[in-house]
């Protein structure tokens, strides 16, 4: 592990956290590099009989550190935007190893994803393969595409975050896959090269997972039979991770998904299909901790609130999915210190604005640094400035070293891109 307490001080590799504190401040988000490679190389471990293109959900996180890491392992991208296409060549990341995915892609930014060679379009809707098309043929070029098949399995995931059922808005029903490969032909300049499916985040049961690719699996079979050259099954990500709740289930390694992907996928390997995966909040959700600081406590007539400079604008996983993450004093307090039950909330004037609830920790002094654990994925990507708050700093811990990769904003930066209304009016 490399977050672990050396001499009552929590520390990441080789660095204590009350170090980074001082010389960055808080709110601050810590990465340790050597978790996210140990993640990459489970993936890789684990499917050394059938090796996959791993492609990184860059949504997860998206900070050219963390990308950089990836990027010198190996890894390919999955992206669902232009800015994550940027964000990954600015890493130096090469485009020929990404999927574009998402269900909303406009025409300049198919054009530009085009143009800079990316993999494939995980296309999602018979209109997308026309503007796919269209789009192509404008350039004089042709497209290669991966239909994204939604194969109506319940991941048993937060409705939130579940994406492989009927009624979810993601993929091209099963029943409509035929309808699909005759608009790719009708249409021109579009190349299929694969089936594709994501059905949700946080998994913590092989199950899902295996009724998806065996779906898939059928499906590419079916495909091949009637002579659409299938070279890629993208089972997507969604792997879950143990964020520690009390009572939480323990999900399944990366070798047991593994064997259940394989199990499932039949005789696909004897066909030479190439495996891509997209793991996202596995690779990088243990890596990483939001860093931040008790500025008073306050007992109201029926709660306790430990209020911290952190805000649901630094990590907003826990007003959006009421999801639990791990807290943690940076230094680890006497024993016989008295426990407390209070809610850890942030300073921005909303009542949704907490980082938990009836939480019991050891009685938190003022100062006292807190690590806000699990916190790598789904945590700075989603931040904002609401209440005109700058984002959090975010470092890298390798060995006995950190690195600032992204400082903190200063206010004025918040609103360089404004302007005031002039002063004449009407």
């Amino acid at each position: 592990m490399s977050f672990t307490y050396k001499n009552d001080v929590l520390t990441c590799e080789g660095v204590p956290l009350p170090t980074i504190a001082s010389a960055v401040g808080t709110p601050t988000y810590v990465y340790s590099r050597a978790l996210i490679e140990q993640a990459y190389r489970g993936y890789v471990d684990a499917f050394a009989a059938w090796p996959p293109l791993i492609c990184y959900s860059v949504k997860a996180n998206g900070n050219l550190g963390v990308l950089s890491v990836l990027v010198r392992l190996g890894a390919g991208a999955d992206i669902v935007s232009i800015g994550e296409l940027r964000r990954w060549l600015a890493a130096g990341g090469v485009a020929s190893n990404v999927v574009f995915s998402g269900v909303g892609k406009r025409g300049d930014e198919i054009a530009e994803a085009l143009a800079a060679g990316i993999m494939a379009f995980n296309v999602e809707s018979i209109e997308e393969i026309e503007l796919v098309g269209a789009v192509a043929a404008t350039a004089g070029s042709t497209a290669n595409i991966m239909l994204r098949v939604n194969p109506d399995v319940d991941a048993q995931t937060h409705p939130y975050i579940s994406t492989g059922l009927r009624q979810n808005k993601f993929g091209i029903a099963r029943e409509a896959v035929a309808a699909a490969v005759a608009t790719a032909a009708r249409v021109g300049h579009v190349n299929i090269i694969g089936i594709d499916c994501h059905i949700g985040s946080q998994l913590l049961d092989t199950a899902p997972f295996s009724e998806a690719v065996g779906r898939l699996a059928e499906l590419v079979v079916a495909l091949r039979a009637q002579g659409v050259p299938i070279k890629y099954l993208d089972i997507g990500g969604g792997l879950g991770v143990q964020y520690r709740k009390p009572g939480e289930a323990v999900g399944p390694t990366q070798q047991a998904y593994a064997a259940a992907v394989m199990a499932a996928s039949g005789s696909l390997r004897e066909l030479g299909v190439q495996l891509v995966l997209e793991p996202g909040r596995s690779m990088v959700a243990p890596a990483g901790v939001l860093l931040s600081k008790v500025l008073f406590r306050k007992a109201g007539e029926e709660k306790h609130f430990t209020i911290v400079d952190a805000a649901f604008t630094d990590l907003m996983r826990p007003a959006l999915y009421s999801a639990y993450h791990p807290i943690d004093p940076v230094v680890r307090p006497p024993v016989d210190r008295a426990m407390r039950v209070t809610d850890v909330v942030g300073p921005v004037c909303e009542s949704s604005d907490f980082l938990a609830k009836d939480r019991e920790l050891p009685a938190l002094a003022q100062g006292e640094l807190i690590a806000i654990g699990v916190a790598g994925a789904y945590g700075a990507s989603m931040a904002s400035n609401y209440n005109a708050r700058p984002r959090p700093a975010e470092v890298i811990v390798d060995g006995e070293q950190f690195h600032i990769v992204r400082r903190r904003e200063a206010i004025e930066e918040l609103y360089q891109a404004e302007a005031v209304l002039p002063a004449q009016g009407r």
